[in-house]
């Protein structure tokens, strides 16, 4: 991974700034799109075991917190609250 680190930055160094600009929008964008996946991905846990409780399996108080927490976590690392 380094190697691709130095290679990354020394083209990095090579822009001028308004490009510097451009690649820095880009890796938020990528950041956004990463967090909403792993959102989704939460979801998708959530809503099975929403499933599996509308099978009899209810979650237990403390599934439920960890779930909150999670999201909450996720939020704040976002920026969003």
């Amino acid at each position: 991974m380094s190697a691709i680190n130095s290679t990354l930055l020394r083209k990095l160094e090579a822009l001028p700034m308004q490009r510097l600009a451009e690649v820095e929008d880009f890796v938020e964008f990528l950041t956004e799109k990463e967090s909403r996946a792993g959102a989704a991905r939460r979801l998708a846990r959530t809503l099975d075991a929403l499933d599996s409780s509308a099978a009899g399996e209810t979650p237990t108080a403390d599934e439920i917190r960890d779930e909150i927490e999670s999201s909450r976590r996720t939020r704040r690392s976002a920026g969003r609250g």
